[in-house]
């Protein structure tokens, strides 16, 4: 997979302004609404076989129910040091189809807001280690869900001209329409910006826009209360298809199986470094 926007790549040495200014260009860029190469309904976890069998009544009009589930990338990182190493696992449906690696070292600390300046580079670097490209991509880290609506997401999915989901731990900026501590499994609420978060080109940042969900993704009875995931656009995609999207990724664990499995191949890979 290679960048459709290579001048909008995050790239080292820039400074503090010059980074920002980098996220407000990448903003302008993003689309938050659905532009998609496939019908979000055939999304799933299910074998294609399964899939094709239990969800050819639920279809979108004018979608293609012999069509194959769309590809979907999930992606994650470990860290050597001062490398990271990327993972992408790629899914159609429940089928791991591909996975690939790469290690790349690190320009940056962890600064908050700037996470796509530490990680991005390194990211594309597995991305163009892929045999096919994925149809939709996930990221462990904030979408939309930004100071100036340019997470990882949404900096990454410009970049690769993709739709793209973020799925971060914590809430990084913006204000949840309700308190979200202790809710039932499958639970959302919307996301609003506030004054933490700026507007940017044609986007808004009012008390009534839209930045994304808290969604409760899994409780456990045998576990401690689970804090909600927060979940927003990256490209191409809108906030409440988004949710769905990720609710429909959604196994038996907090995390959502794309970015779950690439954790896991990335602590794998990782393995083979420190020997």
């Amino acid at each position: 997979m290679r960048p459709a926007r290579p001048e909008l790549a995050p790239r080292p040495g820039l400074s503090r302004d010059e980074m920002e200014s980098l996220q407000r260009r990448v903003a302008e860029a993003a689309v938050f609404e659905d532009d998609l190469p496939f019908d979000p309904t055939r999304v799933s976890l299910d074998s294609p076989e399964t899939e094709n069998e239990t969800l050819t009544d639920a279809i979108a009009p004018g979608g293609d129910a012999d069509s194959p589930p769309p590809l979907v990338a999930g992606i994650d990182q470990s860290f050597l040091d001062d490398r990271a190493l990327s993972a992408v696992v790629v899914l159609r449906g429940g089928e791991v189809v591909e996975r690939v690696h790469a290690v790349s070292d690190l320009e940056l600390p962890y600064i908050p807001g700037l996470l796509s300046f530490r990680e991005g580079g390194p990211i594309l670097d597995a991305l163009a280690e892929l045999d096919r490209d994925p149809d939709l991509l996930v990221f462990d880290g904030s979408g939309r869900i930004h100071f100036r609506q340019a997470g990882l997401a949404t900096h990454l999915g410009v970049v690769c001209d993709a739709p793209s989901i973020g799925v971060a731990k914590s809430l990084l900026c913006g204000t949840p329409d309700e308190d979200v501590d202790g809710r039932p499994e499958g639970w959302r609420t919307p996301i609003r910006a506030d004054d933490s978060v700026d507007p940017v080109g044609g986007h808004p940042a009012s008390p009534e826009t839209t930045i994304g969900y808290a969604f409760q993704s899994r409780q456990y009875d045998s576990r401690p209360i689970v804090n909600p995931l927060y979940v927003s656009p990256g490209h191409r995609l809108s906030a409440a298809t988004t949710v769905d999207l990720v609710s429909r990724l959604s196994g038996q664990y907090k995390l959502p199986e794309p970015t779950r499995l690439a954790d896991a191949y990335a602590d794998e890979a990782k393995a083979q470094y420190e020997d």
